[in-house]
């Protein structure tokens, strides 16, 4: 006896075979590859960039294992919500706002002025925040916005904050990267891309910064007890994509989300990779590393030339005045 299976039946088979592989592929390729029990109770840790995206989903984390939290961030407004939210839900009151506008140098000294003022000890730095892909713009120094923002306002937070950090020791310095580093390269003879700004060369150069930071500041910290690596979350829809091109046209980003919903990672997802570099135990002893997906890895060829890195920090020193405090 034959028995015919209408037509829809395996359009509707087949519809859900490839849904579901969807699924399983999306969660292979993105699925969140750390939890970690580390144990933060009342450690004071700070998180640049906090109040979205990335940085809020690491406060978020940190604070229902009872941390003491600073969201540094530029905008107190959205803040202060993202600070609501999350003490309702942990029960954690011990989050606080304060403001660090990275883009002014003046902004970070006060904010970290203040932290002395009152916290003794700092466990954790996470220097998280970071613009992307933005109009030529500057800071209110005069320097190109990705690289202010993303490696100079960090560089200086970070240097401004290290006595903290030497005292509290053991401490860990997390330096949120990105794995487009791999095509950056630093300019020497235009690092503030005056003569000519390409919005991608631009991140991708500021990202390298990072990576070269890391390491040189590894080396200069040997023996302190503070431990120094550079981490890839992944690429994450967070808001730093809102000055790409495709975010500005509805079509576009409607596409782009279909298209990249396989390879999207959420926020909380994102912050997974951050957390493992801030918390691992396993990490005691690492750093000048450069982590992607839970696991240590190569950097770029440029990321490791040391030359670079230390020509690089010459001329931080002195775009930051950092003598100046």
């Amino acid at each position: 006896m034959h028995i015919t299976v209408p037509k829809p039946f395996y359009y509707y088979s087949a519809g859900i075979t490839i849904v579901g592989g969807a699924y399983l592929l999306r969660d292979y390729i993105i699925r969140s590859e750390y939890e970690t029990e580390e144990n933060v109770k009342d450690k004071v840790i700070i998180v640049t960039g906090s109040n979205t995206g990335i940085g809020k989903e690491i406060v978020r984390n940190l604070a229902t294992r009872q941390a003491k939290v600073i969201m540094a961030c530029r905008d107190m407004v959205k803040c202060e919500e993202a600070r609501i939210e999350i003490v309702l839900q942990t029960q954690n009151k011990y989050i606080y706002c304060r403001k660090c506008d990275l883009a002014s140098q003046e902004s970070i000294r006060n904010f970290v002025n203040q932290f002395k003022e009152e916290h003794s000890k700092l466990h954790v730095l996470i220097n998280n925040a970071g613009v992307m892909r933005c109009k030529k713009s500057y800071t209110k120094e005069g320097i190109e916005m990705q690289l202010g923002v993303n490696h100079m306002g960090h560089f200086l937070l970070t240097n401004l904050l290290l006595g903290v950090l030497k005292n509290t020791a053991p401490a860990r310095i997390v330096n949120v990267s990105s794995a487009a580093h791999a095509g950056g390269k630093i300019k020497l003879e235009d690092l503030n891309s005056a003569e000519k700004y390409d919005p991608a060369k631009a991140y991708s150069q500021s990202k390298l910064a990072n990576v070269l930071f890391t390491r040189e500041l590894a080396n200069r910290l040997k023996g302190t007890g503070v431990t120094v690596n550079a981490v890839h979350p992944g690429i994450v829809n967070t808001e730093i994509v809102r000055h790409m091109g495709f975010s500005q046209n509805y079509f576009s980003r409607l596409f782009a989300r279909v298209f990249l919903w396989l390879f999207v990672k959420s926020p909380k997802q994102g912050a997974q990779p951050v957390l493992y570099a801030a918390l691992d135990s396993s990490l005691n002893d690492v750093t000048g590393a450069y982590i992607s997906n839970c696991r240590i890895v190569d950097p770029s060829k440029e990321a490791k030339n040391d030359e670079v890195a230390k020509w690089l920090w010459a001329v931080s020193e002195k775009w930051t005045k950092l003598s100046i405090i």
